[in-house]
């Protein structure tokens, strides 16, 4: 069965699952997860030859941002070679919130720290609106 990519993109899927295949080898530095199962991949497009990334990161003022854009980067260009650049653009209009991760990534993280972080989330949430 092949996965469905939770990021927009114009790519055939034998490509989609190349590159889903390098962002799970690229992680987050804060969370020990990677950045395609953390959900902080918005958009893959190839326009004009450039493989254009869309992306966000778990924190806005995240002191490493331009590191780990720069890793997805080379990371999307092995599996991209006909590609004559990658543009990795950081979005913060939409900040990341736990319930971007994939079922995967959100297992990882109770594997990690031992609880759900979307039910957290979540409640957290219901307990605002309610108050």
């Amino acid at each position: 069965m092949d996965e469905r990519p939770i990021f927009e993109t114009n790519l055939p899927p034998e490509k989609v699952k190349k590159i889903i295949e390098v962002l799970r080898e690229v992680y987050d530095p804060e969370i020990p997860i990677n950045v395609y199962d953390l959900g902080l991949i918005r958009k893959v497009v190839l326009e004009d030859g450039i493989l254009k990334v869309t992306m966000t990161l778990t924190a806005v003022g995240c002191p490493v941002a331009g590191s780990v854009a720069q890793e997805v980067g080379y990371a999307l260009q092995t599996v991209m070679p006909e590609a004559k650049d990658v543009e990795v653009e950081l979005d913060f209009e939409k900040p990341w919130d736990p319930t971007q991760m994939t079922p995967q990534g959100r297992e990882l993280f109770k594997a990690i720290y031992g609880y759900d972080i979307v039910e957290q989330y979540l409640a957290q949430q219901s307990a605002v609106q309610n108050s």
